[in-house]
């Protein structure tokens, strides 16, 4: 028994844990000190975490400047918004009146006048509108009949191309009025050279106001000159036949060249039948 004992015992040798001798500390590995990586695995760690740590470096940077420049804008646009000239030119300060704008040659210059609008406000037509309750008159600094027709009707006849107020009331208004004086048709005759290519500016012009304004005082005018007239119609008989494929023109114009006839005599019914061979005489 004791042989079997003994023979037990060798196989199952009794397990004592080592007491680690001063200064061994192969046994605090889990107390805080890191375990041995091998060399390769460590520095592809290192390189994957320098990586990605750019990486999160470089995402920030370029918010912090997507952030930056939006906020520059945002600045640049408060300040252009909110800049003195802008609310001096929503709320016009009254100093201005005393220190006028000077003229920026870079800028967009407004418009230019017409002839005849910078000659009426440097005062050269003798006439100013009166605005009435019920309807505009003319006021003459002197009486019309001591006017030279030369050039001031030819200037009027001009005005009636215009299409702004108060040009073409006083176009119109003073053509017909200066006509109307006593010895108009001595004055006016040797002014037909002249006369017609400016009445047919008027009558191939696109605008149908003007077109209007054109046909009234090229009926005035022959009233005036009679058949005089006759050696400058055909010059203006082609503008009417044009004129006359639109419907809404078809009756004025027609009333037009039969106010021609009945002034021009026969002479101007041949003219008229040569250019426009649809028109009905008033002798029919």
């Amino acid at each position: 028994s004791l042989r079997g004992a003994a023979r037990s015992g060798d196989r199952a040798k009794p397990h004592f844990p080592r007491i680690p001798a001063a200064g061994d500390r192969s046994g605090e590995v889990g107390r805080g000190r890191r375990a041995k990586v091998p060399p390769g695995v460590g520095a592809r760690v290192r390189v994957a975490a320098g990586e990605s740590r750019g990486s999160c470096d470089q995402r920030t940077s370029s918010n912090i400047q997507i952030k930056h420049r939006t906020t520059v804008q945002q600045s640049n646009s408060s300040s252009s918004t909110s800049s003195p000239e802008t609310a001096r030119k929503v709320h016009p300060r009254p100093s201005d009146k005393l220190n006028p704008k000077t003229i920026n040659p870079f800028g967009e210059q407004s418009r230019a006048p017409s002839a005849f609008a910078a000659i009426y406000s440097k005062g050269g037509i003798p006439c100013r509108l009166v605005h009435g309750s019920v309807k505009h008159r003319l006021q003459w600094e002197c009486p019309p009949e001591n006017l030279p027709f030369d050039p001031l009707l030819i200037t009027l006849a001009e005005g009636l191309r215009e299409t702004k107020h108060p040009y073409t009331f006083v176009s119109k208004e003073g053509f017909r009025e200066l006509l109307l004086v006593q010895g108009a048709p001595e004055k006016a005759v040797p002014l037909l050279p002249r006369l017609i290519p400016v009445l047919k500016a008027a009558l191939v012009h696109m605008d149908d106001e003007v077109f209007a304004r054109g046909l009234n005082a090229l009926v005035q005018l022959s009233v005036v000159v009679g058949p005089s007239l006759n050696d400058h119609l055909k010059h203006l008989l082609t503008s009417l036949s044009k004129r006359l494929r639109d419907k809404k023109f078809k009756e004025p114009i027609t009333s037009a060249l039969q106010k021609l006839e009945q002034h021009g005599g026969n002479g101007s019914l041949i003219i008229i039948k040569s250019k426009i061979p649809t028109y009905c005489s008033i002798c029919c």
